[in-house]
């Protein structure tokens, strides 16, 4: 019985951190950067720089960098990624982005290197983009004859895509929304308050009342797609966390064996780590014994992954495909942890 109420009590207490410290500042400015996508960004231009036919140097080289100027976690990349996707992305350079969103925000890069090291900063960043690029590939040359098959009804219609905005315009509202989202990650409320009074007077004197509507009609349907399942993940994992003691993590994950790597990127997979908070998280495991190849294992499949992630791509994505993408990101993320540690302990 005790149990049980802890489970619960841990659950609750995921949720009501996630919902007081992420929802506003992150989760929402993605959510109306992903209905403005559906919107103000043409159909076409989404095919010609992420579609199945666009060159893939291009693809999957704007989308596997794109992802850097974001203060992400890997909740807040979903409506973005769920945002493109739905607009006609192709599977491989979407899932690209939706990989390499939350790994290489130049912050969290640059935190990892300055509290972990310099190498293991530096392999997050370059493990991240290699591995997006190959994550991507792998899920066109499985599921490449299905995508051709999307049908019209798969993608995001019906909406006034704003083709009479000028772009310059449609760019600055762009700038304005993801200026809210970093700043409003990073708490510095001012600069977040002013930004919205910018925003604000764009939306009144550019955009007509049927733009402003299609916007948040389409934002809602984000919305109404992905919150659920994010919600009951992230209370899924609080009370994993109650019967995954750190301790009992730390005697798995020393040194530098297969099981030690494979156990970090399964840890790191299912628990939710907001944006940056792997960082500390992982120096506080690294102090208790926690081997570097282990630990970059856990940094490359953390930042991507959570329990309440996977939920939310299976609604975007399917089953099938979502757990392919799982296999892939723990499957390398331990290959490389593997690789890094051996080097590392030279």
């Amino acid at each position: 019985m005790n149990l049980i109420l802890d489970l619960f009590k841990g659950g609750f207490s995921a949720l009501l951190d996630y919902l007081s410290a992420h929802v506003l500042a992150c989760l929402v400015p993605a959510f109306f950067i992903a209905g403005a996508i559906s919107v103000f960004i043409s159909q076409g231009a989404v095919i010609k720089y992420f579609g199945a036919q666009a060159k893939k140097v291009l693809s999957y080289s704007v989308a596997s960098v794109s992802g850097s100027i974001l203060t992400v976690c890997s909740c807040t990349v979903l409506p973005l990624f769920s945002g493109i996707y739905k607009r006609g992305a192709g599977l491989g350079p979407a899932v690209a982005f939706l990989y390499s969103g939350p790994a290489i925000n130049i912050l969290a890069v640059v935190y990892s290197a300055r509290l972990l090291g310099y190498d293991i900063g530096a392999a997050r960043a370059g493990g991240a983009i290699l591995f997006s690029v190959i994550i991507g590939l792998i899920m066109t040359l499985l599921f490449g004859q299905e995508e051709k098959e999307r049908t019209p009804e798969e993608l995001t219609v019906g909406f006034a895509e704003g083709d009479d905005i000028p772009a310059s315009k449609r760019l600055l509202f762009f700038l304005v929304l993801v200026g809210i989202l970093i700043f409003g990650a990073a708490k510095r409320w001012g600069i977040a308050v002013g930004l919205l009074g910018m925003l604000t007077l764009i939306l009144i004197l550019w955009f007509r009342r049927s733009d402003r509507i299609d916007w948040l009609t389409s934002t809602w349907t984000f919305v109404k797609q992905i919150i659920p399942w994010l919600l009951g993940g992230v209370f899924m994992a609080g009370m994993l966390r109650v019967v995954l003691p750190q301790d009992l993590i730390t005697g798995w994950v020393g040194g530098n064996s297969l099981r030690a790597n494979l156990i970090a990127s399964l840890f790191g997979s299912l628990m939710y780590f907001a944006t940056l908070t792997e960082v500390p998280i992982i120096k506080a495991l690294m102090e208790l014994g926690m081997g570097k190849g282990p630990a970059l294992a856990l940094i490359l499949a953390g930042p991507s992954l959570s329990l309440p992630n996977m939920l939310a791509i299976r609604s975007v994505l399917g089953t099938k495909k979502t757990l392919t993408y799982i296999a892939l990101v723990v499957i390398m993320a331990t290959l490389s942890g593997l690789a890094f540690g051996t080097i590392a302990t030279r």
